[in-house]
């Protein structure tokens, strides 16, 4: 079993947010393809908590990974089709993630350099009306 990692897999979301995130992808995995007819509650409860962990985790991770393709480069369709979203709700969980990571104070500074920001919002231009 791996450090840091629980020997018996977890039937509540509170044990498995606990979990590296990665590892919870592995878990989730390795749950799912195990599965047959005959899968006792336990195990279907821990399918159940690794996937709503996992679900709770990337909805906090995905604002991010669009903030960083539109630093990269990427424009709001192509966001838009990897994320499967439609490019409204890629804008708004963007400038959600992006809105309280600039209120966010480290060492008198935001997270997030608001500058940056804006020049995200500039460069959509007519792409990100607010």
């Amino acid at each position: 079993m791996n450090p840091g990692h629980p020997s018996d897999p977890p039937v509540r979301f509170a044990d498995a947010e606990e979990i590296n995130p990665f590892q919870l992808l592995l878990d989730l995995h390795d749950h799912a393809v195990a599965r047959t007819p005959r899968t006792g509650l336990d195990d279907v409860l821990t399918e159940l908590a690794l996937s709503a962990a996992v679900m709770s985790w990337w909805t906090r991770w995905q604002p991010l990974m669009i903030h960083t393709a539109l630093q990269a480069g990427a424009d709001l369709t192509d966001i838009a089709k990897a994320t499967g979203l439609d490019a409204g709700n890629v804008v708004d969980r963007c400038r959600r993630w992006a809105d309280v990571q600039m209120r966010l104070d480290i060492s008198g500074r935001p997270s997030v350099d608001p500058a940056e920001v804006q020049a995200i919002e500039r460069r959509l231009g007519s792409e990100v009306v607010r």
